[in-house]
């Protein structure tokens, strides 16, 4: 088929649209929008369900998926619709109604573009993440680099043909809006500016949805216990629009799960069994405490964080996962072994941000990437920079994604090693290979060691990172198809087993607390409200005079500062609320989870859920199988209390900015 043929068959088609819909007059454009969004809308979220159709029935809203869906979609389009609406009385004017047509025209492409490539970026997205496309979604265009070379090299069909079909939908859509609106039937003035309030008035009910006293919302839609299913009903450009809103209210995003006392939050924060004993040191900075370490030591010890990309429980053997770290797993012979780690989110950032600054989770971005964060934020870098130690960061790729470099340089970090300092044997997608950046690692250790200071290195690895790049030959792969995330996983971790052989012979061993942690889970989904089994992550704490133990008790990536520094032997005044694990390992513990827009505390007791603009729920947690089950009973106030007191503390620290140590 030519291209003329097929811009014969658009036009015979708009000029149809013009004659069947001639009573919407001017409005025809506007109509056409409307049944466009509708039709492509619905056609996506009938594909998305057919593929996740098992899971949908099992949330039993099959036939509630589409009718919202519909509602939700509605809402979207309503604001779509806004803007040339307001414009429309211009179409009464002779001299304005065809630039009127051709500024329609080229809106209304625009906006069916962004839905189409919206809809079709989701199922990629819904298999990294498990829900649609949201506010992870904008943090990561903040880097096109990073992602265009992931997509390229990981999914360059797909993102050719994604790229191919929307240009090609883009311009049919253009051509179909020009062709229909030149057809279209025109009104009086008079009749045109008489209907133009009243048509007004139905786009702004449409887009309310509701009489209810608040307008509907994304979190209306949660219908169901499973987070994917909610977000199939909805659409992904308004999950993405509405994400974007957020951001402008994130230094206050706690608020979503209501209001609470603010003069309640630190006195059930610091309730906690671990706190109890401590005196706060000022009433300007509310968590600020002297912590006197469990381990007293002539000369406190140096410290190695190892963050390991997407390391999750999923590919730990003895923690119910897939056998894809053997080295991991004879390391912990060696030291502290947590069987109970959880981390407090989905991101890298997240990860950073609990490890690093021991901050609890928020439903805004990570404080890594928060303007108020950038300088005088508590980071173990900045304590034990005052301390005397040296203190750097260790990355094979850029150190600006993610904000990285702003965060650390302006919070302690005292130098930043990355890839342009490297001269890699392997440099994949995002950066060196986990051999390559171990190698400089064990360069700058000697070298910190050389200068007789304490040091601190942060060290992040990246080749667990899809597209999955990594050296051949180095491992026998766990599956013929080199590129998955179980042989990449495998590779990491052989790499990180040759450089703890190495260091182990090094004259720091002995001096040096090591700490080998994920920051996250390599995908974290699940049927669940909060996939919580995809929040379980492993954790080791060895070097030095480290022996075997098993850390049973629940923990969460918070708890990990306030240990270390407790095991090194540092005296130190800080603002963390986590739990020192050296001075009480065995008390029930708790974790604290951040899931799109859920916050979760989880302890034996089972998990509550706050959810915006709902009320809590109270779920009983099968870490064995990973089952989180909601029955008929609620959430204790208590219980409630707690939660809320957890999420709104460091929404409240960040924005009074006093999550830091005293001038």
């Amino acid at each position: 088929m030519t291209r003329f043929s097929i811009s014969g068959a658009v036009d015979t088609y708009a000029k149809w649209f013009a004659q069947r819909f001639s009573w919407t007059g001017q409005y025809l454009p506007l109509f056409h929008l409307l049944l466009a969004g509708l039709a492509v809308l619905s056609a996506s979220r009938l594909g998305l369900v057919i593929w996740q159709l098992d899971r949908v029935s099992a949330a039993g809203i099959l036939v509630s998926t589409f009718v919202q869906g519909i509602r939700a979609d509605l809402i979207l389009l309503g604001y779509l619709l806004v803007i040339p609406l307001a414009f429309a009385p211009l179409s009464a004017f002779r001299r304005l109604e065809k630039w009127w047509h051709l500024g329609v025209a080229w809106w209304a492409s625009g906006a069916l573009i962004f839905i189409v490539f919206m809809e079709l970026a989701t199922p990629q997205f819904i298999m990294q993440f498990d829900v649609r496309p949201n506010r992870l979604f904008i943090d990561y265009l903040s880097y096109p680099a990073e992602v265009f070379a992931t997509l390229w090299n990981g999914f360059r069909l797909a993102t050719l043909l994604s790229l191919f079909g929307t240009v090609v939908l883009g311009l049919t859509f253009h051509r179909l809006f020009v062709v229909s609106s030149a057809y279209a039937t025109r009104w009086p003035a008079k009749r045109l500016l008489l209907s133009w309030p009243l048509v007004v008035l139905l786009v702004a009910f449409q887009i309310r949805s509701t009489m209810a006293h608040r307008p509907a919302n994304p979190a209306m839609f949660a219908l169901s216990g499973d987070a994917l299913v909610n977000s199939l009903i909805i659409n992904s450009p308004w999950s993405v629009l509405d994400a974007v809103y957020s951001l402008r209210k994130e230094a206050n995003s706690s608020e979503i799960y209501g209001k609470f006392p603010h003069d309640q939050v630190f006195t059930h924060v610091k309730a906690a069994p671990w706190l109890k004993s401590y005196q706060f040191l000022s009433s300007e900075l509310p968590t600020l405490h002297r912590q006197t370490p469990a381990r007293q030591r002539a000369r406190p010890l140096n410290l190695v964080i190892v963050l390991e990309e997407s390391m999750g429980a999923t590919f730990v053997e003895s923690l119910g996962g897939v056998p894809v770290t053997p080295e991991l797993e004879k390391l912990k012979q060696d030291g502290w072994w947590f069987e109970n780690l959880y981390a407090t989110g989905t991101r890298s950032v997240r990860g950073i941000e609990a490890v690093i600054a021991g901050y609890p989770p928020t439903p805004a971005r990570s404080v890594v990437k928060l303007s108020l964060a950038q300088q005088n934020f508590y980071t173990l870098a900045l304590g034990l920079g005052k301390q005397g130690y040296h203190t750097e960061f260790v990355y094979g790729g850029e150190a600006h994604f993610d904000n990285m470099r702003s965060f650390f340089t302006g919070n302690g970090f005292q130098k930043v090693v990355d890839r342009r300092d490297m001269r890699p044997r392997f440099e994949g997608s995002w950066g060196a290979s986990d051999e390559d950046l171990f190698d400089k690692s064990l360069e700058r250790l000697q070298h910190l060691h050389s200068e007789g200071k304490p040091f601190f290195s942060l060290i992040f690895t990246s080749s667990n990172h899809e597209p999955f790049e990594f050296p051949d030959g180095k491992i026998t792969l766990h599956e013929p198809n080199k590129k998955t995330v179980n042989n990449a996983v495998k590779y990491a971790d052989y790499a990180l087993g040759k450089f703890i052989q190495a260091a182990k012979k090094q004259a720091y061993w002995n001096d040096t607390l090591f700490l080998i942690v994920a920051d996250h889970d390599n995908r974290v989904y699940g049927d669940s409200l909060v996939p919580i089994k995809k929040f379980h992550i492993p954790g080791l704490i060895l070097g030095a005079d480290m022996k075997q133990q098993r850390i049973t008790t629940i923990a969460s990536q918070i708890d990990l500062g306030p240990t270390l520094l407790s095991l090194m032997g540092v005296t130190s005044e800080h603002p963390m609320i986590g739990r020192d694990l050296a001075s009480d390992s065995s008390s029930p513990g708790r974790a604290l989870l951040q899931f799109d827009n859920y916050f979760a505390w989880v302890d034996d007791g089972g998990a509550v859920i706050l959810r915006p603009g709902q009320p809590a729920l109270l779920g009983e947690y099968d870490a064995g199988n990973g089952n989180l089950r909601f029955g008929a009973a609620a959430p204790t106030s208590a219980q409630v209390d707690r939660a809320m007191a957890h999420v709104i503390l460091p929404s409240l620290l960040y924005r009074e900015q006093r999550y830091r140590l005293p001038p």
